[in-house]
């Protein structure tokens, strides 16, 4: 596995940790439709959250978040859309984004935000 593979399932293992630990149930792990991959479907209360992690070894080039785009929310709508169907889910739904940093002989930094979009708002 890639260098950069690893680190992302190191940051999507660390954050399953974390939310499970924040009371939510990990329904999912990379879940795929199409081209797009939900790196963790979660269950918080009557809320199915759709998390989108995003790892990086260091901030030079920017918080890990910075690195969440609009073309990560279409896909991340499309699957949304695609995993409520296929689960006959019909309630609320959240797009989370959690971001982790993960420094040689340093804690991760993990910072999560909750409701980063709503799909179709800001889109023309």
């Amino acid at each position: 596995m890639a260098a950069h593979n690893e680190l992302g399932k190191r940051g999507e293992d660390l954050v399953a940790v974390f939310l499970t630990e924040k009371n939510y149930l990990i329904l999912e792990k990379n879940w795929r439709f199409r081209r797009a991959e939900v790196d963790i479907i979660a269950q918080q209360e009557n809320i199915l959250v759709f998390v989108e992690v995003k790892t990086r070894s260091d901030t030079f080039f920017g918080e890990p978040a910075d690195f969440f785009d609009e073309k990560k929310e279409q896909l991340m709508t499309a699957a949304a859309e695609a995993y409520c169907e296929q689960a006959a889910y019909d309630g609320e739904i959240r797009f989370d984004l959690v971001s982790v940093v993960l420094r040689p002989r340093r804690a991760p930094e993990i910072a999560h935000f909750e409701d980063v979009f709503f799909p179709g708002w800001g889109s023309e």
